[in-house]
């Protein structure tokens, strides 16, 4: 660390309720990350071995499972110690690194679901060039700059935090660093960074909010134009589950991140952080796996190995 950084480590204020509490959040935590956890390893695993599912649809459903395990691991684990300790310290270094693997996993989230939408437009709007416009090519093209793009980003985000003089207090009124509460806390001038997070909002989650959103004005157009009920409802499931999580996930992201400042809320921030960090990459697998026969059914076989070989 620089030697302007007088602060050495940041307090995580956690939830301040009573110790009963406490003791209920963190088996819920518990419970959510290992949901997570084994939810997403299960779609990674059951899709990989699945040659059914070698699609462009499963090739990005895969990348999110990565990034949901990505999120899920760089907040849970410190959330479930600051819940049992006495001490809830995180030093300086851990909590930047904390703030970029989050910053990255959030961005990549947003990015992969525009390319997500448009996979599923050309796939019911334009049936017939599917396999040129979706070939193994161009869903490798668009899945290096998701990571890519997203890489960059929270680097960015990264390089502009650590530019800040952190000179007491030291109490994040959050359970993880986050970018809206570390800059409440910065005793230099925090405009370039605010600056810097509008345009990231407007990049990564207004810009792509609208992209995905055109994508499936055209996709419900093209649906209520079919003529049979069948082809409507085969249509309809093959992007509802998508738009489902696009919808829960961008509500709070936007509200967190369009909030930078002396605006930023720390009350409803928790809440809504709480919701795209565990319960998010929780629910994931289980509306995607839930709502698909495909899916079920590679699952039912891996579960099925898995129990054999016990």
């Amino acid at each position: 660390m620089s030697n302007q950084t007088w602060v050495t480590e940041f307090i995580l204020q956690g939830f301040s309720e009573g110790p009963q509490l406490q003791v209920l959040y963190f088996f819920l935590f518990l419970c959510l990350y290992a949901t997570a956890l084994c939810g997403n390893s299960l779609i990674i695993v059951a899709i990989t071995f699945s040659s059914r599912l070698h699609t462009p649809m499963y090739f990005f459903l895969v990348n999110l499972s990565v990034l949901d395990i990505i999120c899920a691991c760089t907040v849970v684990p410190k959330l479930l110690a600051i819940l049992v300790a006495e001490k809830r310290s995180i030093s300086y270094r851990g909590c930047m690194t904390q703030m970029y693997f989050l910053s990255w996993s959030v961005a990549g989230e947003v990015l992969l679901f525009t390319a997500m939408a448009y996979d599923r437009y050309v796939a019911i709007c334009r049936p017939l060039h599917y396999s040129s416009m979706m070939g193994p090519r161009v869903c490798a093209t668009l899945a290096g700059a998701v990571w890519g793009i997203s890489v960059l980003g929270a680097g960015v985000n990264a390089c502009l935090m650590l530019r800040l003089n952190f000179c007491g207090p030291n109490v994040i009124d959050h359970f993880f660093c986050e970018i809206p509460p570390l800059l409440l806390l910065s005793c230099s001038s925090t405009y370039v960074n605010n600056i810097m997070a509008v345009m990231a909002d407007i990049f990564f989650a207004m810009l792509n909010f609208l992209l995905t959103m055109v994508s499936y004005g055209f996709i419900i157009s093209t649906i209520l134009k079919m003529r049979t009920a069948e082809g409507k409802q085969r249509a309809f499931s093959t992007c509802s589950s998508h738009l489902i999580v696009v919808t829960s996930y961008y509500s709070t992201i936007i509200y967190t991140y369009l909030s930078p400042g002396s605006s930023y809320s720390p009350g409803m921030g928790k809440v809504m952080a709480a919701l795209y960090s565990t319960v998010s990459p929780t629910l994931n697998p289980l509306i995607y796996s839930l709502k698909n026969k495909d899916v079920k059914a590679a699952l039912r076989k891996v579960l099925i190995l898995v129990a054999k070989n016990l």
